[in-house]
């Protein structure tokens, strides 16, 4: 695949910018069973104790609690569509690369989506939470290191380029199609 550089990147930002603020769509929902395992779902269910189901997050725990155990402000992660769809060239098939699990056409930006903020997403009701998502090693490797610099600038992460944290706050069903709204 070939990584974008920083002068595409920057003349994308109007037509990302244009993603819907208030009502999206789910466009992937992406399983990971095990470290760097992709399976690409029609549909999932998310729930309070394991986000979303069969996914390895309760398992691979995380680095930002002090035990260790995974960390509820980061049980799923969302990405936006026209961004992912920047990087990866257009090919669907490269969008799981990412890591995320809900692809979605939805303004992720903090001033649209702050933390609190609450999403319906088919059944389900998700919060989006504090902690930043950002991008790290694998996500340079695999998208460019002018992508790695891009969703970490000071316009990305307001922007959320790389996506958010959220946690399940009412369980239910999700499939790709679905509407997501903020409540």
């Amino acid at each position: 695949m070939r990584h974008q550089d920083a002068a595409e990147l920057a003349a994308a930002l109007d037509e990302i910018r244009l993603a819907p603020a208030a009502e999206g769509t789910v466009e992937m929902i992406v399983r990971r069973p095990a470290e760097d395992g992709r399976e690409v779902l029609e549909g999932g269910h998310l729930t309070l104790e394991d986000g979303l189901v069969g996914d390895h997050w309760r398992a691979r725990g995380s680095r930002s609690t002090p035990d260790g155990a995974a960390d509820p402000d980061r049980q799923l992660t969302l990405m936006g569509a026209r961004v992912i769809d920047l990087l990866a060239g257009g090919d669907r098939a490269a969008w799981p690369l990412a890591g995320d699990q809900l692809y979605v056409d939805l303004d992720l930006g903090v001033e649209n989506l702050p933390p609190g903020t609450r999403l319906a997403i088919g059944d389900a009701v998700i919060e989006v939470t504090e902690p930043p998502h950002t991008g790290c090693a694998k996500f340079s490797a695999r998208f460019g290191s002018d992508a790695l610099r891009w969703v970490n600038s000071p316009e990305g992460r307001a922007l959320r380029l790389r996506g958010l944290n959220a946690r399940v706050v009412e369980p239910g069903a999700v499939r790709r199609g679905d509407e997501v709204r903020r409540t």
